[in-house]
């Protein structure tokens, strides 16, 4: 793979970690729980606001405690490198896996789809921890892989544990799921299961034992029995059974992945079914295939009997499925459905810019507020175009590397008209009128009123808002007045206590929000000198 097929994705990606805010649905929560950690002085368990926060294993929240350590803020582009070079990562061992397999332009190909589809590419621009545990689920494989064909050494035996324990450092129990079954599965399907001792022998277990028993003696000296407790089985085994969090049927992925894998679904998931279907290519897999298969085929299958469904968990299968499709394409070569499954979706791109004046007079978001937005959009119908024109000479590899490309451009130039819709993104641009409005009446506290998960905005305020209710609005006492209240815009149309609550007084809005700024009342020895004159008139 060329390396300026590296730098695209740091290209597009870069100006959005730059110019975007944090959202609010995790990754203010982590920054949050961070600047708690901090403050308390913990390392191994934290809280949030106070409460027990022992859903994720300690890693990334180190990361973020780090970036917090070494620039005294929450920088975006450091956390967000952890996103973006754990999935080059993920493209470069890859491409290294498949070399002898692929040529260089079938991997580029390969690379390009895998970072292009939906999910995978919004694993890489969101703070989450996926992408890094699914860096190192396919570097445990890929250690997995090399003692199978006889290329390991006490290196690779050594750094298979030490890859399997971090992915569950990172992120829980699939950490170590994925490479377990599908290790299994695959030595059994390939007729040698009781080789299973060279994978998961006295070495593999031990250290995976000694690194796990560091951390849980961490986290029970530091949080002690119910913390542990609720860290090893209530947010593993009770979330697998009958989750709290992201409850979904056993049916959800076979839904999910197409979307999850656009715009390459069609193509993917159309060579792979032709693939099992095709008695040439099953009774000619090779090692590579067969692993790659398997390794897709078991994480879908057991995150599907998994209780917790959300799409970014079925992350760890998305390189598999990618690379296991060009592994077949070539197979497939000379067959014209194959044009087609990349067809239909290019076509349904060509028409994004002029769906983009049509949802724009359909939706209440303000989509051409900024021309970043249709010249974003035009660039993905001319890339569409390009690879129609390729696909009718018969140059997919080309058509596959135009369409991706095309996608990463669309990326790079749509995230210049980010700092129009960061209000709508999270609440740094909130916080901050929220604190120039409490300066302004000379340190006003702040509230909110049915603002969704505004406590971590603790992250810029300093401190949590205070949460209201109907009640203390219709409140006649004055205990709100001399205030500064965060709120929903469309409340103000829809909620008829806060309706007759804001009657008369000043209102700021900052995108779907709005700040309502409670005058203090004024002393009544102020008011009667003030009503005097009028009274001698």
């Amino acid at each position: 793979m060329k390396r300026i097929y590296y730098l695209l994705p740091l290209v597009a990606l870069i100006p959005l970690f730059l110019l975007r805010d944090f959202t609010p649905d995790n990754e203010l929560r982590y920054l949050s729980i961070a600047d708690e950690a901090l403050r308390n002085g913990d390392i191994f368990t934290f809280t949030n606001h106070g409460v027990d926060y022992a859903d994720k294993p300690p890693l990334y929240l180190w990361i973020v405690m780090l970036g917090k350590w070494l620039f005294g803020t929450h920088s975006m582009l450091f956390l967000g490198m952890f996103s973006i070079l754990p999935a080059l990562g993920i493209l470069w061992i890859m491409n290294r896996w498949t070399k002898e397999a692929l040529s260089k332009e079938e991997r580029t190909s390969g690379a390009l789809m895998l970072m292009t589809s939906v999910f995978f590419i919004g694993s890489a621009v969101v703070l989450r921890m996926d992408m890094l545990m699914c860096l190192f689920i396919v570097l445990s494989l890929y250690a997995f892989y090399q003692i199978y064909t006889g290329k390991d050494s006490l290196k690779q035996r050594m750094l298979f544990p030490v890859w399997v324990f971090l992915a569950v450092f990172t992120k829980g129990p699939v950490g170590i799921l994925v490479p377990l079954l599908s290790t299994l599965v695959f030595l059994a399907v390939s007729g040698k299961f009781r080789t299973i001792g060279r994978y998961w022998g006295w070495l593999t277990w031990a250290v995976l034992v000694l690194l796990a028993g560091l951390w849980f003696c961490g986290v029970y000296l530091e949080g002690g029995k119910e913390y542990l407790n609720n860290l090893l089985f209530n947010q593993t085994v009770n979330r697998a059974v009958d989750s709290f969090h992201h409850k979904a049927p056993f049916w959800y992925y076979g839904v999910a992945i197409w979307y999850s894998l656009a715009p390459w679904a069609l193509l993917m998931i159309g060579a792979i079914i032709a693939g099992v279907c095709c008695k040439n290519i099953r009774s000619t897999m090779t090692d590579l295939e067969r692993l790659f298969l398997t390794i897709a085929a078991t994480t879908f299958v057991m995150l599907s009997l998994i209780s917790s469904k959300i799409q970014i968990y079925l992350l760890p299968a998305f390189p598999f499925i990618a690379y296991l499709t060009m592994l077949w394409v070539v197979r497939f070569r000379n067959r014209r459905w194959l044009n087609w499954l990349i067809a239909i979706p290019a076509l349904v791109l060509t028409l994004a810019l002029p769906a983009l004046f049509i949802a724009a007079r359909q939706i209440e978001f303000p989509l051409l507020t900024t021309a970043w937005v249709p010249v974003a959009l035009a660039v993905l119908s001319i890339a569409g175009i390009m690879t129609l024109v390729l696909l009718i000479r018969g140059d997919l590899n080309r058509s596959i590397r135009i369409l991706a490309c095309g996608v990463l451009t669309t990326i790079l130039v749509g995230s210049f008209a980010v700092p129009s819709f960061n209000a709508y993104v999270g609440y740094g641009e909130l916080s901050q009128a929220a604190l120039e409005a409490s300066q302004e009446h000379h340190g006003a506290p702040i509230y909110s009123y049915k603002v969704r998960r505004v406590e971590n905005s603790d992250v810029y305020l300093g401190q949590e808002p205070a949460q209201l209710t109907a009640t203390d609005l219709a409140d006649t006492t004055g205990r709100l007045a001399g205030s500064i209240i965060l709120l929903r815009e469309r409340d103000l149309q829809r909620d008829s206590v806060l309706i007759r609550f804001a009657e008369s007084k000043e209102i700021r809005p900052i995108g779907p929000h709005a700040l309502l700024i409670v005058e203090p009342r004024q002393p009544a020895d102020s008011i009667s000198i003030s009503a005097a004159p009028q009274e001698m008139e």
